[in-house]
């Protein structure tokens, strides 16, 4: 080992190893550890890098000082030529920035640091607190918010900087960057979020809490995350006081730090009860998840309610804080909460300043989380053929950094739409300059039947106009065989869930699942826009859940779903009030949060919703006790029903746009 005596390399190896045993994590070298024998992939990263070193200093394991005293770790990649002040690119993970590209399981062949520079850009990336070699410990989002403060107050203040930064990612290393933009640094120029949804907090009239809540059930997308991802246990590597930055360096290149625990069979998993304990049922602990961890401020997650004010102490953005960044944003239709995304885009472009309001963009893609630059000429989204769906991303972001960041007078906020939008079924990108677009209009059809609208074969209808006599639809919701999730629009649940567009048909046929359905149109619809659903339900259960699906039923009778949604009926009076309880007997009126989508139905499509009350494990089920669900070992079956009339106009609200 070059430089380096016997007795420093055994230290470094003692630490290493030490670090090893108490991670669960496996010694193996960066490139063997990532894929055994791919030589491919190991000489595409050598390459990289050697070009980079060409052109770049590069200084890793750089240790920024935190006012508490605490250390985040830093990578800096920028230009050899230092006769001249660079802007900056940020970009804060909680994953491995090194060695390992988290969504393709492979070693990262450092393109992005390459092109960066070679644009002339510094490039910083650094871990948030507590993850890998940065200091302190974690909880989701990395609070303290003054972080973000210190982190920008010492890049911008660097010799090699000109003072302005920007800020880009996607998933975990977008969401925090909200919360930042609210806070108004001098340094921070502009933000780019992708796939942004876990940093929203709440923005009316949505309380998801950073993906934590849909209409109050819980996202158990969570649960598999913040166990297959290390995140649960916060344990991770740690060295004496002082540890030099080339040891660290070192330490680094023995190990990709990359958690490998033996593969979880979330299939079986989720089921456990209570379902504080599903985490330690596969021995993850309790972590920030089930307990409060010593040293972590704000722990407990699965008790929480949508409103619980520890929700409004870490670093989710929420609609108390005002954004006055100009801002680049990307959405899918396909991720975890587009609706709440949208929101927070329409929230900032009305309460920024008039100038900053106009420097608000959106891109809202076909796609899956983070999937943008997968789409392909026939880009497939689960089952369904999008089309084209390919957009030039990079000089969309290279055109905005080289304009907010350099001062270059490149006409890019004239010729990019304010939003730019994929429309599925007619299968292209249009523009507007709002969400929804305008002259977006709301046309209603109402729920009916003859009380027999169970399965794709029962009677139920979607009409204009609503029915006149109500003839209620029964189903029996039992917590221990719940609806399973089939597509639809979710994130990091593993192997074991397909997200996107799937053909619902084969779902169709269970009893506890109300269909109700339009005839064929006989000419074509835009929807895009908000969609609003209305319920109007009766249970002899204290509380349960209803959910529902927004499907494009094609001429063949292939039925893709465009939305899903959930609302657990003890918050329908408001998340920030106590719950109430259902009485056996009285109906009810359920107001879904909106969802929102755009598609083509063409003529001869038919529009489809179907009605259920579980969606399992998308979200957690309801045990219909009215008690805590969290902590319960046993549920209750309820006996649910959808009435629709005059009366009781339950029914379902698109935004039409006509052209």
């Amino acid at each position: 080992m070059k430089n380096f005596s016997p007795e420093r390399t055994r230290r470094l190896l003692a630490i290493c190893a030490v670090a090893a045993v108490l991670m669960g994590w496996r010694p193996l070298p960066v490139f063997a550890q990532a894929r055994q024998g791919d030589d491919a992939l190991r000489a595409q990263r050598e390459a990289t890098e050697k070009e980079l070193e060409s052109i770049a200093i590069i200084d890793r394991k750089v240790m920024v000082p935190m006012r508490d005293g605490k250390r985040m770790q830093a990578d800096i990649y920028r230009p050899k030529d230092q006769s001249k002040k660079y802007p900056i690119i940020f970009s804060r993970t909680p994953y491995n920035f090194n060695y390992w590209d988290i969504q393709l399981g492979a070693p990262r062949d450092m393109k992005n640091e390459l092109d960066t520079v070679k644009r002339g850009y510094a490039y910083v990336e650094m871990n948030e607190r507590g993850r890998y070699f940065s200091e302190g410990d974690y909880e989701i989002l990395g609070p303290p918010l003054t972080d973000s403060d210190d982190e920008l107050d010492w890049m911008s203040s660097q010799p090699w900087s000109n003072g302005k930064v920007g800020l880009i990612g996607c998933s975990s290393t977008a969401e925090w960057q909200l919360a930042v933009a609210a806070r108004g640094n001098k340094a921070l120029s502009t933000f780019i979020p992708m796939g942004f949804g876990a940093g929203v907090g709440r923005v009316a009239p949505y309380y998801e809490q950073g993906n934590w809540f849909r209409g109050g059930a819980v996202q158990m997308l969570f649960m598999m995350w913040l166990r297959d991802y290390g995140f649960q246990t916060g344990v991770r590597p740690m060295f004496p006081e002082g540890t030099s930055q080339q040891d660290l360096i070192t330490a680094a290149t023995f190990y990709d730090l990359h958690p490998h625990a033996s593969p979880v069979d979330w299939l079986k998993a989720v089921w456990y009860l209570p379902e504080k304990d599903i985490l330690k049922s596969v021995g993850a602990g309790s972590g920030i998840f089930a307990s409060v961890t010593p040293g972590v401020t704000h722990g407990n997650m699965i008790a929480r309610t949508p409103n619980d004010p520890a929700w409004y102490k870490g670093g989710l953005w929420n609609d108390s804080m005002t954004i006055n960044k100009p801002g680049l944003w990307f959405m899918s239709w396909y991720d975890v909460s587009v609706g709440p995304n949208l929101a927070a885009y329409n929230f900032v472009r009305k309460t920024a300043r008039a100038d900053i309001a106009n420097e608000q963009y959106a891109v809202i893609a076909p796609t899956l989380h983070c999937g943008y630059k997968r789409a392909e000429a026939n880009t497939v989204v689960g089952e369904r053929d999008m089309g084209d769906a390919r957009l030039d991303y990079d000089s969309l972001i290279n055109g905005w950094f080289d304009y907010f960041l350099k001062g270059e007078q490149n006409g890019i906020l004239e010729k990019t739409p304010r939003v730019r939008y994929y429309t599925m079924g007619s299968n292209k990108w249009q523009t507007s300059d709002t969400w929804p677009p305008a002259g977006a209009k709301p046309v209603t059809y109402y729920f009916g039947s003859e009380g027999k609208a169970n399965t794709m074969y029962g009677d139920g209808t979607l009409t204009t106009t609503p029915v006149a006599k109500d003839q209620p639809d029964e189903f029996v919701y039992d917590p221990m065989n719940p609806v399973t999730t089939y597509g639809g629009g979710f994130c990091c649940m593993g192997s074991s869930y397909k997200p996107g567009a799937l053909d619902q048909r084969p779902m169709e046929t269970r009893n506890d699942i109300l269909v109700y359905t339009t005839e064929p149109f006989q000419q074509g619809m835009e929807v895009s826009g908000p969609i609003d659903v209305t319920l109007y339900v009766s249970s002899d259960a204290r509380d349960t859940d209803f959910t529902i699906k927004v499907i494009d039923v094609l001429p063949d009778g292939t039925a893709y779903n465009l939305a899903d949604n959930i609302q657990r009926v003890r918050y329908r009076e408001g998340y920030d009030k106590p719950p109430v309880w259902m009485e056996k007997g009285k109906v009810y009126k359920v107001t879904l949060q909106p969802a929102q989508t755009s598609n083509y139905f063409a003529a001869g499509d038919r529009l489809r919703v179907e009605v259920s009350s579980s969606n399992f494990p998308r979200f957690d089920r309801n045990l219909n006790t009215g008690g805590n669900n969290y902590d319960e070992t046993a549920g209750v079956i309820a006996h649910n029903e959808v009435h629709h009339s005059r009366q009781y106009p339950s029914s379902i609200t698109l935004s039409v746009v006509s052209h």
